[in-house]
């Protein structure tokens, strides 16, 4: 591998910075020439025109050209000819690898998509397989200048593999701001997870700093460049815990030229309700239970009712009569196809009116579909299904089984017992489904009875970040919006927080509804220094047991330090000493301190951001309750009293992973400080 330490006006580093030039004005040029259409002739109605002028509008923005932001990152220079099957390539020529394709004005392209199957082997390639690659060359850069470039001859024998010097430094580069992307320096194995077929649900366990967020939202680009107009037509997600998680790294898809993905919270998916109560943690642990999805499917399908009576339907003089006995017939071959409640509902009318018109047609008559719609609508049948079939209302049948013992019981006899019935049953009545204080876990159990009621709506990929902390139901609840289609699932079993955190990933994806999914672990750290997950990963053998370590592979082993402090003053005086350095700081707290070191920030006159809100060059703190830490990354942190972390929790395996979370957020160091006594897990 070789880096130049100086070049001259008329070598490699500037042909290179002239490339960068020249592809920098054949994206203006392709801009220009979006920009420049004119539709006026082409669209058949405003509906068109709008539709057309909204496609290239987002197709302007995708083109935008970031100052700050490489075009190109990487070069490969191929040995031969490849075979038909590899038509991207010819022999000697050059690729340059980037975030988007740029052509010239004859259509020749001057920077490849990241993307394309011709640039795999910029992250896959190696001395031992280097995929017909003669050179690789990295490209360094400040700002949005060119700067350095490093080479790696692949197919010489006599180069000696090392680490790239320039892809160590943008792993480590300061951060002021959102997430960024990693197109620069994804790995073959977080390389082999993006290019996952779209077919398959991929589950990627992850500790931190092993890139499982950014592998997830790379595999979504990825997928919408390889399949685009399959996922234009069904429609693309990304769920995060919360919205501090999705402001922090809404900006990635966009950066790659993504700007259709939408993204949510499971809360926001499941908003049928206006949740303005909590539960207690036994409560939410049983609500959660996917045993629950079965007390609901009984409860709403003890509405249907046996036919006692029959249907009289009068058409003009002739009087047509469907006994009972067949209308049980019916609502029994409803039942046993097992579609939604509501389908079912939908297409009993239908039936009993086809069964008017088969009497029709052995009485001489000649019924068409129209006599078949209007017997449907008739006022008997309707008086029928209605008796028979009922519409019922997800919130209302939710409702009940919380407020109502008697109902509770009868439809959960067998699945939960009665201190779990007794467990959610709601202490005082509620007079309607408005005045309720529904809590999170409630709001889930609504979207699972709407679904039963009515199909939830597949979109074509779903990627579920943060996931260990999910529920069964709440599993079941993205599930729905993914029946048709795939999911990638990125957590990490030690991270789980909640009373009912996943146990497996196996379990995790059955409630999903992806069993076949392949589990892919990462373990590779690429963002945590050294010593801070090595202090960190003492709390794997009391909070996940037989998880593997994350090893760091950063040659920089970071800063870190644990200090005995006497008051909070001092914690501030290590925000201050850390924010003289490049990027941002977090200061992490258990969630009942953040007022007090609040307060003791403003006294000492130093601005600081909540989670969520954009860091600047000027306030580059930001005060992190514990609770909200998970997924966020800082440049520097500052970890505030770490047994008040762990008390902060109803438990303390609980209180531990939250600990191991707060303590895995820095890129470069890491000071911890505290008062009371450590918690002993984190002794040697």
């Amino acid at each position: 591998m070789s880096t130049p330490a100086h070049d001259t006006p008329d070598g490699p580093l500037a042909r290179e910075r002239s490339h960068l030039a020249a592809s920098r004005a054949a994206l203006r040029a392709m801009r220009e020439d979006v920009e420049a259409l004119d539709i006026s002739d082409v669209t058949a109605n405003w509906v068109n025109a709008e539709v057309l002028a909204r496609q290239i509008d987002d197709r302007i923005k995708a083109l935008a050209d970031l100052s700050d932001t490489p075009l190109f990152f990487g070069r490969l220079d191929y040995l031969h000819a490849p075979g038909a099957e590899q038509a991207e390539g010819a022999g000697g020529e050059q690729f340059y690898i980037g975030r988007r394709h740029v052509h010239d004005a004859d259509g020749d392209p001057m920077v490849i998509d990241w993307r394309a199957p011709v640039s795999q082997p910029f992250y896959r390639a190696s001395k031992k397989d280097p995929m017909d690659v003669g050179l690789r060359r990295r490209f360094g850069y400040t700002g949005g200048e060119l700067t350095a470039y490093e080479d790696e001859h692949l197919s010489d024998p006599e180069e000696v593999a090392t680490t790239s010097k320039l892809l160590q430094q943008e792993i480590e580069r300061p951060r002021v701001g959102p997430m960024r992307d990693i197109v620069a320096t994804i790995q073959p194995e977080q390389d082999e997870i993006v290019r996952s077929g779209l077919g398959g649900t991929v589950c990627v366990q992850g500790g931190p700093g092993t890139g499982k967020t950014a592998v997830g939202l790379h595999r979504v680009a990825y997928l919408l460049y390889a399949h685009r107009e399959r996922l234009a037509r069904t429609g693309t997600l990304v769920i995060g815990p919360n919205r501090s998680f999705l402001h922090y790294i809404e900006q990635v898809l966009p950066a790659l030229g993504e700007l259709t993905v939408q993204q949510a919270t499971v809360d926001d998916l499941v908003a049928h309700v206006e949740v303005r109560g909590t539960d207690e943690a036994a409560a939410a642990v049983v609500k959660g239970d996917a045993r629950m999805a079965e007390v609901l499917r009984r409860a709403l399908y003890s509405h249907v009712t046996v036919p006692t009576e029959p249907v009289v339907v009068v058409r003009g003089s002739r009087r047509w009569r469907v006994p009972a006995y067949e209308l049980e017939e019916i609502v029994r071959e409803l039942l046993a196809r097992d579609i939604r409640y509501g389908a079912a509902r939908e297409a009993l009318p239908q039936r009993i009116a086809h069964a008017v018109l088969v009497q029709m047609e052995r009485a001489g008559e000649a019924p068409d579909d129209r006599v078949q719609d209007a017997v449907a609508r008739n006022s008997a049948v309707k008086a029928a299904v209605k008796a028979v079939w009922p519409a019922v209302d997800p919130a209302k049948l939710v409702l009940r089984l919380l407020t109502d013992a008697e109902f509770l019981a009868e439809h959960a006899e067998g699945v939960l017992s009665e201190d779990e019935r007794k467990t959610i049953l709601w202490a005082k009545p509620v007079r309607s489904v408005k005045s309720a204080r529904w809590s999170p876990a409630d709001a889930v159990l609504v979207d699972e009875a709407a679904d039963l009621i009515q199909r939830t709506s597949s979109l074509g990929h779903v990627v579920l970040d943060e996931a260990q902390d999910l529920s069964p139901m709440q599993y079941r609840a993205v599930g729905r919006r993914c029946t048709t289609g795939s999911a990638t699932v990125l957590g990490d079993l030690a991270q789980g927080t909640t009373p009912w955190a996943t146990r497996s990933w196996a379990e995790a994806l059955a409630h999903l509804g992806k069993p076949e999914g392949a589990v892919e672990e990462l373990t590779a750290g690429f963002r945590v220094p050294t010593d801070v997950i090595a202090y960190a990963s003492r709390l794997l053998p009391h909070i996940a047991p037989g998880l593997t370590p994350v090893a760091s592979v950063r040659e920089n082993p970071g800063f870190f330090e644990v200090r005995t402090v006497t008051e909070t003053a001092e914690t501030v005086a290590a925000c201050e000493e850390l924010l003289r350095n490049e990027g941002s700081t977090g200061l992490i707290a258990a969630d009942a301190r953040v007022p007090v070191l609040a307060e003791a920030l403003t006294a000492a006159g130093i601005p600081y951001l909540a989670p969520g809100e954009e860091t600047t060059r000027e306030t580059r703190l930001t005060l992190v309750p514990a609770s909200l830490a998970k997924g966020l990354e800082y440049d520097y942190v500052v970890l505030d009293e770490p047994q008040a972390v762990v008390d902060g929790e109803p438990d303390g395996r609980t209180g531990l992973r939250r600990l191991y979370v707060a303590l895995t957020r820095a890129v470069s160091g890491l000071i911890v400080t505290h008062t009371a006594p450590l918690p002993p897990q984190l002794a040697e």
